[in-house]
């Protein structure tokens, strides 16, 4: 894989059935997305690893006596890393429109690789006091921005590059490999545990899943050297030819870039309420064995890495817009699961992580792929990024905190009420987005 494949060619489309023929992707094309997909694997790994461990690393970093203190100042650092995605999606997607997809997947996953190892030798507050924390933190503001471009970049990479009619598999695919990236960061933390016991866990184990991270950064960047670009020539010609300028598009678009912001910001609100909000609230709140949340987060990421192939094989047979219409509107009465755990009990927490599951692999399959079909190709890079930054950093990366706050300031109705009214809003405005502009997905 040391040469660079020829960029595949897409084939044009014919009659709407979503709706375009399917044409079966060449090798060139299957090597490239497997090459795309492990990087978004060790992306998620890297990125959800800090967020089902911040119990363990509060009191190491944020020294309290009250162990929820300590689990809410871990939160609020990794809340903080949401903060910087919008302006790292900007600055990096805008490069992307301008020189190519390729070289940007290459800088976000070799940062992500370097700042996972800093924070899995950092030594504690115990060691350097104040200053343990404030590397903590720019660690994670490097991460935010490498993240605020991964994830809407790669599904839109993967779309560009895959047949016309096969979005909605080529979304399901990148769902497939971020969701393999949560199992193992779940799977990793479950079987550190069981090892090393809980105590072991809490003074130094935390540390081995971050190294593991960092060891397998090293593979991925290998494998990234060898993505095509599908940003051609004749792409940004076309748009030059136009009159077309990434900015002039983000204005032309702009209903396209409110319905982003709530079509992602719904879909992760939910995404990090079950991913970390309540496996936080498990071990900061209500003292659960920390072993068995893991292995309760880790049956949760098996879900989520089955389901995925499957709802991007279904958007494509059903049409991808009425496959979001519904299953967002799936997610309204779902997101109500969370006021059933709201005492300790490791059964209650099992019901409700797993009884959301479903729903949850649905909307988290989709949201990537539809925002990519609400901007065109010349600005898409940037539109994305932005929308899914200000949505991840306004309602996804305040999720867990929102969360674990209400439950104990005896608010715990609120916080089911606010998804819910997000996944109605993000409806109502895709449908308004769609209507104004048409779908550009695959063009």
């Amino acid at each position: 894989m040391s040469v660079e494949a020829p960029v595949p060619t897409r084939t044009p489309p014919a009659a709407p059935a979503d709706g375009i023929p399917a044409v079966a992707p060449p090798t060139t094309t299957r090597r490239a997305l497997l090459g795309l997909g492990l990087g978004n694997t060790l992306e998620w790994y890297d990125w959800m690893i800090f967020g089902l461990l911040a119990a363990l690393i509060g009191p190491q970093f944020f020294p309290s006596g009250d162990p929820v203190a300590a689990t809410l100042s871990a939160l609020a650092v990794f809340a903080v890393g949401f903060a910087v995605r919008p302006l790292g999606g900007v600055l990096l997607g805008t490069v992307a429109d301008k020189i190519g997809r390729r070289r940007v997947m290459l800088w976000s996953i070799g940062a992500m690789a370097a700042t996972t190892l800093v924070i899995a030798v950092l030594p504690t507050y115990a060691s350097i006091g104040l200053w343990a924390g404030v590397v903590l933190l720019v660690c994670r503001l490097v991460q935010g921005a490498s993240t605020g471009i991964e994830a809407p970049l790669s599904t839109a990479y993967a779309v560009e590059l895959s047949p016309a009619g096969r979005e909605g598999r080529a979304a399901g695919l990148m769902s497939f490999f971020v969701n393999l990236g949560i199992l193992l960061a779940s799977l990793v933390s479950f079987l550190t545990s069981l090892v090393i016991g809980a105590d072991a866990m809490l003074e130094w184990g935390w540390r081995v899943p971050f190294a593991f991270g960092a060891a397998l950064g090293v593979v991925v960047i290998w494998l990234r050297r060898a993505l095509p670009e599908s940003l051609t020539e004749e792409d940004k010609t076309e748009a030059r030819d136009q009159g077309n300028t990434i900015w002039g598009g983000m204005r032309k678009h702009w209903l396209g870039l409110v319905a982003i912001v709530f079509v992602v910001g719904a879909a992760q609100a939910y995404n990090y309420a079950w991913n970390v909000g309540l496996p936080s609230l498990a071990r900061g709140s209500f003292g659960e064995d920390p072993t068995w949340v893991f292995a309760i987060t880790t049956a949760l990421a098996v879900v989520l890495l089955i389901g995925s192939p499957l709802t991007g094989m279904l958007a494509d047979r059903a049409t991808l817009s009425k496959t979001f219409v519904i299953t967002r509107l799936m997610a309204i009465p779902t997101i109500f699961l969370i006021l059933l755990y709201s005492e300790p009990g490791i059964l209650g927490f099992a019901g409700v992580i797993l009884g959301g599951s479903v729903v949850l692999v649905l909307n988290m399959t989709l949201y990537n792929v539809v925002a990519t079909s609400l901007m065109p190709k010349y600005c898409r890079g940037t539109g994305v990024a932005l929308g899914y930054g200000i949505a991840v950093a306004v309602f996804g990366g305040t999720a867990s905190y929102l969360l674990v706050w209400l439950q104990n300031a005896g608010l715990d109705w609120v916080f089911p009420v606010y998804v819910a009214v997000l996944s109605a809003i993000s409806v109502v405005a895709y449908l308004a987005a769609r209507r104004s502009s048409g779908t550009f997905c695959g063009k």
